[in-house]
């Protein structure tokens, strides 16, 4: 299941966000690339190494798992460490699929996500286009949405052929592996807070309550 997540960052933390890392260095994407990868990305990401990179990937991480819909879509586990990444004109990365385990703690790669940094219409290009069951789906969304999609996906990001196409991604394995037990649990979890608001009585609620949560003991790992 894909899933676009709309507002993210707020406007502020977008400047925030677009003006520090005006201020670090930028280093070859094909550094963290995997084997298979490596060949077809090109693109600059954040260095890694420095301190105030570090301090933002935390403050953008904090931001992603405040969203209302990412813990219900995502029942995150654990994140990986978020990349900052930077395609300038003429920049790409080609089709790949992510790698199962990632980092020495061999994460497992259950669902990736870009969150957008740059406005739309700055740049031309760099949409992010997802293989499906019904396609390709390119995917260019405003400064501050996102788009949670799983990692074992086909996926390329398009030339760049103007501006600058500025974004975080990072993967994370979530507590409940299967695909389709996720995606019944948001369901359930999106009518549930659908019915609170119309006003059901919370006796009912609570029956669902039950149902979602003994999901969870049964499915998660």
């Amino acid at each position: 299941m894909s899933l676009i997540l709309s507002g993210v960052l707020e406007r502020e933390d977008i400047a925030r966000v677009r003006a520090e890392l005006d201020a670090v260095g930028w280093v070859s994407g094909k550094r963290t690339a995997g084997a298979t990868a490596r060949g077809v990305k090109e693109n600059l990401q954040a260095d890694h190494e420095d301190k105030k990179v570090q301090a933002l990937e935390r403050f953008v991480a904090d931001a992603l798992r405040r969203h209302p819909l990412f813990e219900i879509a995502a029942r995150p586990l654990v994140l990986s460490r978020l990349m900052f990444s930077r395609y300038e004109p003429g920049m790409t990365y080609g089709a790949h699929t992510d790698d199962a385990l990632m980092g020495e703690a061999k994460l497992r790669t259950d669902l990736a996500f870009t969150i957008f940094l740059a406005d739309s219409s700055s740049y031309e290009g760099g949409e992010l286009v997802v293989d499906s069951a019904l396609g390709e789906q390119g995917i260019k969304l405003e400064a501050g949405d996102a788009i949670l999609y799983p990692a074992g996906s086909i996926h390329h990001v398009a030339p760049v052929t103007s501006g600058v196409r500025l974004a975080a991604v990072g993967w994370l394995q979530s507590f409940v592996s299967d695909p389709t037990q996720r995606e019944t649990l948001f369901d359930l979890s999106v009518t549930r807070s659908r019915l609170a608001a119309a006003g059901i009585a919370r006796e009912e609620l609570l029956k669902l309550d039950k149902s979602i949560s003994n999901l969870l003991r049964m499915w998660a790992r």
